[in-house]
């Protein structure tokens, strides 16, 4: 009925879609589907520090327990929750396009305390985060504008244009998909397909050693979440790779090449070579 799919409306904070854009649906509880909501705002960044436990269900199973954390709802429709530690990773996270569902808690939830539950949904998957609060000591939002982007350093923007130019040095039948693709945690230098056809994740360096690893390990965890692009494979690529760092990248079952920013560049005759 239309009643309940206006309450439905209702119980929707964010739905993100392809673009840029949250489609922000939080109206109060009378809101019926006759009324106007507002279909676009400007990209906004909400930010949110709660007491709160975090389930994911879906193709991977995890639990985070009650915790003060922050909650991060970025406007291009990622959720992603971080803690005091571990740097800058997220403890867990959710990709665009998702929908954030607000619910009252059961029985059982409020008994232990909790005052809300925020699901958030997948549109891509059946994946779907789960976060139960139990106490918000902050709640902000924020319109950050539209981001340059990340400029690198002279040869590693280069490296990164060569290589798409020259991706057949990855490997026989490889085709580029596009560079600078972007995910919840940051861009993945060149995203490709190999020559079955499956996806490639490319972290490239001029000097490549254990960060640089993890860093592409945490791309190809993320990206195969998604079941568009799943099972993504990854490439460590670097001028020079530190041993250690090839080590680390080959037990996690990433290829490792090395690339001459010379020949790439074509200053650099490896033909005439006598070593």
């Amino acid at each position: 009925s239309s009643a309940a799919l206006g309450m439905l409306v209702t119980t929707a904070l964010i739905f993100a879609s392809h673009d840029p854009y949250c489609h922000i649906l939080a109206e109060s509880a009378c809101c019926t589907m006759n009324q106007q909501l507002p279909s676009r705002l400007m990209p906004v960044m909400r930010l949110v520090i709660a007491e709160c436990s975090v389930t994911y269900a879906g193709r991977l199973n995890a639990y985070l327990p009650p915790a003060k954390r922050l909650i991060m709802f970025k406007a291009d429709g990622a959720v992603l929750i971080h803690s005091d530690g571990g740097s800058y990773k997220p403890l867990n996270w959710m990709t665009p396009p998702a929908r954030v569902i607000v619910s009252e808690p059961s029985e059982t939830q409020q008994h232990e305390g909790i005052e809300t539950v925020w699901t958030v949904q997948s549109q891509k998957s059946d994946d779907r985060l789960i976060i139960s609060i139990y106490a918000i000591e902050h709640d902000s939002s924020h319109e950050l504008g539209v981001d340059p982007g990340l400029v690198k350093d002279g040869v590693e923007a280069d490296l990164q244009r060569l290589l798409a130019e020259q991706i057949h040095l990855l490997g026989s039948g490889y085709q580029l998909i596009r560079r600078e693709y972007m995910t919840a945690i940051g861009p993945v230098d060149i995203l490709a397909k190999n020559g079955t056809g499956e996806t490639v994740a490319v972290e490239l360096k001029r000097r490549g050693d254990i960060d640089g690893v993890e860093q592409l390990s945490r791309y190809v965890e993320l990206l195969n979440r998604d079941p568009l692009l799943a099972p993504v494979h990854g490439v460590f690529a670097a001028q020079q790779i530190k041993p250690q760092a090839r080590v680390l990248a080959e037990d996690r079952g990433f290829s490792t090449v090395t690339l001459d920013y010379d020949a790439m560049r074509g200053v650099d005759d490896v033909d005439s070579r006598l070593f």
